[in-house]
């Protein structure tokens, strides 16, 4: 893991790199940034195809008391998670081909008080969609993958700085 702060604009940036060596550091990754949400948080996370955003999520969800099965919601959009005390809302914009899309599925909804929200591709809902509290790009280096966490408010700070 390294970690460096950006001061140069008018708030900090805490960055930190996660050298994920398979698939299991993935969901431990997700399991760690679960159990550091304290607070509603939004979380983008970015990446190609196959880079580990849904194994991510995984183990997030799971963390959280979700057993079974955790797919990536591409053709629904959004997979809800009722997880006391959280409701829980994995979004997969892969397929929306026009941010306005999210508009008339009531997007604006989902953001509140006792919400936890991934959101893959979040690009593609650009406009759309709230801050984010941490933006995670997920790579493919070699075999493994690197986790680039990038906390862009306090909410996101203070989850990194316990993970």
């Amino acid at each position: 893991m390294n970690q460096i702060e950006n001061n140069t604009s008018k708030r900090t940036q805490t960055c930190l790199e996660f050298h994920l060596s398979d698939e299991e550091q993935t969901v431990e990754l997700g399991r760690k940034l679960a159990l550091a949400s304290t607070i509603a948080t939004t979380i983008y996370l970015h990446g190609d195809l196959g880079a580990g955003k849904t194994t991510l999520s995984r183990g997030f969800i799971q963390a959280l008391g979700h057993v079974g099965k955790v797919k990536s919601p591409t053709y629904a959009l959004v997979e809800p998670y009722q997880l006391a005390p959280w409701q829980v809302y994995h979004f997969d914009l892969y397929r929306v081909g026009d941010p306005e899309e999210l508009e008339f599925m009531g997007i604006r909804d989902y953001f509140n008080d006792d919400s936890l929200c991934l959101i893959e591709w979040p690009e593609r809902g650009f406009g759309m969609l709230p801050e984010a509290d941490i933006a995670i790009t997920l790579k493919y280096v070699g075999e493994q993958r690197i986790a680039y966490c990038i906390a862009d408010t306090e909410i996101g700070q203070k989850i990194l700085a316990t993970i």
